[in-house]
């Protein structure tokens, strides 16, 4: 079960990865690049202090391992691609102190544990800009078979995780995903009621 979890997690990302990519390069999305570069660095600030935590190999937490290239791949995406609605304002630029306040932290405590946990919040608040940006322009701007695959990968990377951080990832990502997509169906409706026609 462990390789199946692995595989599928891994081609799930994989997938998800070239979607978006490609729908970000056609201009057929607006992600906000806020978002991602959190996504980004949170990501990469979790799997060190897990692995640092115990002793865990990569394979161990899958979703955190293949979520960096994910992640960082569609951040350059955005960054090359995107639309300038999707650069930075003054909130993310609050939440990025917010993500290099704990990064220090870390550095100068070297509690593993709890600079994890405090990603995990980072991990969160990194929706912030999406759900701000989907309410205020009232149109969906997000794919959701991106995000069907961002709900499907955690449940499957449950099955290899290694550990209580591993395990908290993986739960954090699938209720982040699972409110972002009914906030996508939310709006969708509204717009398609709104809607002439």
């Amino acid at each position: 079960m462990k390789d199946f979890s692995i595989i599928s997690v891994s081609i799930i990302n994989l997938l998800i990865g070239i979607r978006y990519c490609i729908l970000i390069y056609k201009k057929e999305i607006k992600p906000a690049l806020a978002m991602w570069i959190f996504f980004t660095l949170a990501v990469v600030m979790s799997l060190i202090t897990y692995l640092a935590d115990g002793n865990y190999s990569i394979w161990d937490n899958i979703l955190n391992t293949t979520d960096i290239l994910l992640v960082s791949t569609v951040s350059v995406f955005i960054y090359i691609y995107g639309d300038k609605s999707s650069k930075f304002n003054k909130f993310d630029t609050v939440c990025l102190i917010a993500v290099l306040l704990i990064i220090i932290f870390w550095i100068i405590s070297r509690n593993h544990v709890i600079t994890n946990l405090l990603i995990q919040l980072i991990l969160v608040i990194a929706y912030f800009p999406v759900i701000k940006r989907l309410i205020k322009s009232k149109e969906n701007t997000e794919p959701f078979t991106v995000w069907i695959g961002m709900m499907l990968a955690p449940v499957f990377a449950l099955i290899s995780s290694k550990g209580a951080l591993a395990t908290i990832y993986s739960v954090r990502a699938i209720i982040c995903v699972g409110l972002l997509l009914l906030l996508m169906l939310r709006v969708q409706y509204l717009y398609r009621k709104n809607s002439p026609g």
